[in-house]
């Protein structure tokens, strides 16, 4: 065992090494994050007759203009939904106050006026002072001038290091293989080999299948008029990276919002079949082309992931919560695999099998 705790050295110095550099890993794990899903399509267009550089420019001008065409549609739609939303509280607040309001002190004998009078003056309260809290953040910007330049460099550096990992991902891969113990490689590189399907099930496939619920949601509920149906889909899309939690989300606004909207169950019923048809979509189309069985991970297992790696890496450990609980799920099927395979889990079958062999 003493030859193995060199092991457990740089295992704990690689933790510790996490904890103390966290506030500037972001950019390098996303750019990570961004070359190991470029590499894909750089290898398809190198496979074209295109040189290695070339094809890494061909990647990062696709994934430019994706993102600039996304900003430019959305940013404005989703700003107008938002100013929508906030001229829209005070009707719903008046309609609880006059309409509900009544009926649950009817049932209950509570009268919620108070709070919600409360509620109505916090509000306008906040929404009267926005200009100048936004304007106390620029200030403050503006002060900590350090700290906005800091901010820039970490986001300007994202693309410049996944460009870099990008054109050298091949020579890096083989690089660390070659410093692998001899003896350890074969079951290392299968194991390698594992994670690799998993993650890109994982952030391929989970990607494309939020991107598409995304679409879907906001499409639905745009063509029957609903308003802020763009603003309520997107967030569907986004929070359908745990099961179940989009649809809960967005059917739940999209009702309330229908409900004051159109005050009919026609309605209603329209924003059902909306997400009925998400879901069917997800679940015969999206989910075994894109995702298939291959990640395997439960969905307390998601939520826990995700919590706990916010609360240790903060944003980062969001980022990378879910990829590293495929990553670790691999790796426990595996000890899974070998301990039904040993003497601990099984003696009387290994020791049938030693006297056969004898």
């Amino acid at each position: 065992m003493p030859r193995y705790w060199w092991l457990a050295v740089v295992a704990v110095a690689l933790v510790w090494l996490l904890f103390a550099l966290q506030s500037m890993l972001m950019p390098f794990f996303v750019a990570m994050v961004v070359a190991y899903l470029g590499d894909p399509l750089a290898n398809r267009l190198e496979r074209l007759g295109l040189s290695r550089p070339l094809a890494v420019s061909g990647v990062f001008l696709v994934l430019l203009l994706v993102v600039a065409l996304g900003l430019l549609i959305l940013i404005p739609l989703l700003v107008q939904q938002v100013r929508q939303f906030t001229q829209a509280v005070p009707a719903i607040i008046d309609w609880v106050q006059t309409v509900l309001g009544p009926q649950v002190q009817a049932w209950t004998g509570y009268d919620p006026s108070a709070e919600l009078d409360n509620l109505r003056e916090t509000l306008a309260e906040h929404w009267q002072q926005a200009g100048g809290t936004l304007a106390q953040v620029l200030g403050q910007v503006g002060r900590s001038g350090m700290a906005f330049v800091t901010w820039a460099t970490y986001v300007s550096l994202i693309p410049v290091v996944a460009f870099y990992l990008l054109l050298d991902w091949r020579r890096l891969m083989q690089s660390i293989r070659n410093l692998l113990p001899r003896q350890w490689e074969p079951d290392i590189m299968r194991l390698a080999a594992r994670c690799d399907e998993v993650l890109a099930a994982f952030l391929r496939g989970q990607l494309l299948v939020m991107l598409c619920l995304g679409v879907v949601y906001a499409l639905g509920l745009t063509l029957m008029g609903l308003r802020f149906g763009l603003l309520i889909g997107l967030l569907a899309g986004l929070a359908s990276i745990v099961p179940f939690l989009g649809f809960i989300v967005g059917i739940a606004a999209a009702l309330i919002v229908a409900f004051f909207q159109f005050g009919s169950w026609l309605a209603l019923a329209g924003v059902v079949v909306v997400f009925c048809i998400g879901q069917a979509l997800e679940s015969t189309v999206l989910q075994p082309k894109l995702l298939g069985d291959r990640i395997g991970l439960h969905p307390v297992a998601v939520i826990f992931a995700v919590l706990a790696g916010g609360n240790l890496f903060g944003f980062t450990g969001v980022l990378l919560a879910l990829p590293a609980a495929a990553v670790i799920m691999v790796l426990l099927r595996e000890v899974n695999d070998r301990y039904k395979n040993s003497t601990l889990y099984d003696a009387a079958r290994h020791g049938r099998g030693d006297e056969e062999s004898r």
